[in-house]
């Protein structure tokens, strides 16, 4: 898996992500560069290469001159997740998403949530996007800080985060205006559906509410992580009050 671009590289560096090798753009060799340097820090091979080489070996177009290899990551547990937020004393804050395609979309919503403080992100394991270099650069390095859990049902995974008093919400059209509800004293997950069909109305009915933004234009849906960033951030908002 390759990690490209110098904000990826260095969030890939500082993070628990193994790296079997950082390539730069032989340009660069000789100089003092914190990302070279924290390669030797830690030990990591680094290997300087022409930079059309380098070029060659980028699958974004967009490396800056730098390109970690690294190994597949590693998905995490929803126990792991509660874990995370019971270790920093915090209420569980977390964003379950329902058929997420687009790994552009993916990755904003893993920033917007390290950004936010969410302890971790479900996934289904089917008819989902998984984690790939795209959602990884499209994360600009937020992926090495937030755990993330594949499941094989939403449901059971709704079924644990209740049974450690996590209260489930779906951000959909058709319930009561976020700004209008009390969010701030429970552990809280929020449902953010595909980019077409929203939610799930399986996942939607089971749910413990129904969580919506106040749209005044003609358009009747905002892109899936935008919606996601704004529900968390009123969430964190209400939190921080």
């Amino acid at each position: 898996m390759l990690i490209e671009g110098k904000n990826a590289v260095r969030e890939a560096l500082n993070s628990e992500i193994t790296i079997n090798k950082l390539m730069v753009d032989k340009n660069l060799q000789g100089r003092k560069d914190e990302l070279i340097n924290l390669a030797f820090q830690k030990k990591i091979k680094v290997e300087f290469l022409p930079k059309n080489l380098l070029d060659k070996k980028s699958q974004t177009g967009h490396a800056q001159g730098f390109i970690a290899e690294a190994v597949e990551f590693v998905y995490s547990s929803v126990e792991d997740i509660l874990e995370n937020a019971k270790n920093k004393d915090q209420q569980p804050f977390i964003v379950l998403l329902d058929g997420i395609e687009d790994p552009h979309n993916f990755g904003a919503i893993i920033r917007s949530c390290e950004c936010a403080g969410i302890h971790g992100i479900i996934i289904p394991k089917n008819r989902a996007c998984q984690i790939n270099e795209t959602v990884i650069r499209t994360s600009t390095g937020a992926i090495a800080n937030m755990p993330i859990a594949k499941v094989t049902n939403l449901k059971e995974a709704i079924d644990l985060l209740r049974k450690n008093d996590v209260w489930v919400y779906v951000a959909e059209t058709g319930g009561e205006i976020i700004y209008k509800q009390k969010l701030d004293n429970r552990g809280i997950a929020v449902i953010i559906g595909s980019e077409g069909n929203g939610v799930k109305q399986s996942l939607r009915t089971y749910a413990d509410g129904v969580l919506t933004l106040p749209l005044q234009g003609k358009v009747n849906s905002l892109n899936a992580s935008v919606a996601c960033g704004i529900v968390i951030f009123e969430i964190l908002r209400q939190r921080q009050a």
